[in-house]
C-alpha cells in the first residue's frame, strides 16, 4: 500500500471522527440559559469548541488508520475475504 492509499485513508477516517465528534458538548442558547439574543438561531451552539474536536478528531483518526493498516498487512482480513456484490464471474 502506497503512501497516496494511507494518506487517502487517513482523510475519510477523519472525516467520519470528525462527524461522529461535533455533537459532542453542544449546547444551544435555550440550554445555557441565554436565550434573550435576538436574531440568534435556537440551534446555534454557543461555543461549538472546533479547535478541541479537531484534535480530538485527529488523535482518534491516527488510532483508526494504524488499526486498519495493521489489519490489511498482517492478512487478518484480505480483500479477497470481502464479499463483492457487483462481481462477475466470466472464467
Amino acid at each position: 500500500m502506497g503512501i497516496g492509499s494511507i494518506v487517502a485513508i487517513y482523510f475519510i477516517v477523519w472525516w467520519l471522527c470528525l462527524f461522529a465528534v461535533l455533537p459532542f458538548g453542544v449546547r444551544s442558547p435555550v440550554e445555557a440559559g441565554s436565550h434573550d439574543d435576538p436574531g440568534l438561531d435556537p440551534g446555534a451552539p454557543v461555543r461549538p469548541r472546533l479547535v478541541r474536536k479537531m484534535l480530538v478528531t485527529t488523535v482518534i483518526a491516527i488510532f483508526v488508520t494504524a488499526g486498519v493498516l495493521y489489519i490489511s498487512r498482517s492478512g487478518i482480513i484480505r480483500l479477497e475475504d470481502l464479499p463483492m456484490p457487483f462481481k462477475t464471474n466470466y472464467d
